[in-house]
């Protein structure tokens, strides 16, 4: 693998179906803590957890560019969008499918599972594949996968 720079110029943070409400605030987490930080992020989606986050934030203050995901992976496979850090959200089969298309699509870039749900252990066990994975029951609650999230970024210190 390539060295990955301490902040990344590019990001996708690919989201699942909205049914866990924590993926959206910890979306906005992640959005806001690598904008700050410099990087241009793109949240890819489908469009009912796009438009969820789009009503929360309708001036765009942390979620500026959003792309369904089947047009953000047909722009990756014709290398029009590339990216340092892709950030996967997965709390069902279909989010971890997209998490190794990711891979496969962008051998090269630094993968970050974000595995959550009632019961998220099965779940990772499923990821075959390299990446770095974050691990904990999350539905309602964001504030434990939070506080790993920030352990895994280096943003524990920070605190947003």
């Amino acid at each position: 693998m390539t060295e990955i720079p301490a902040t990344p110029e590019k990001a996708i943070i690919v989201l699942g179906c909205p049914e866990a409400p924590a993926q959206q605030a910890l979306a906005f987490h992640v959005a806001y803590n690598l904008k700050k930080r410099g990087t241009n992020v793109l949240i890819a989606g489908n469009p009912s957890v796009l438009n969820l986050l789009k009503v929360s934030d309708p001036e765009k203050h942390y979620i500026t560019d959003t792309m369904v995901l089947e047009k953000c992976i047909a722009e990756v496979v014709e290398k029009k969008k590339d990216c340092d850090l892709c950030v996967v959200f997965a709390h069902n089969d279909a989010a971890i499918a997209y998490a190794a298309t990711m891979r496969h699509l962008l051998p090269e870039r630094r993968l970050v599972v974000i595995v959550f749900g009632k019961d998220p252990g099965p779940l990772a066990d499923e990821i075959n594949f390299p990446c770095e994975k974050i691990v904990d029951k999350a539905v309602h609650n964001p504030m434990q996968l939070k506080a790993k999230i920030n352990e895994v970024f280096g943003w524990a210190v920070s605190r947003t």
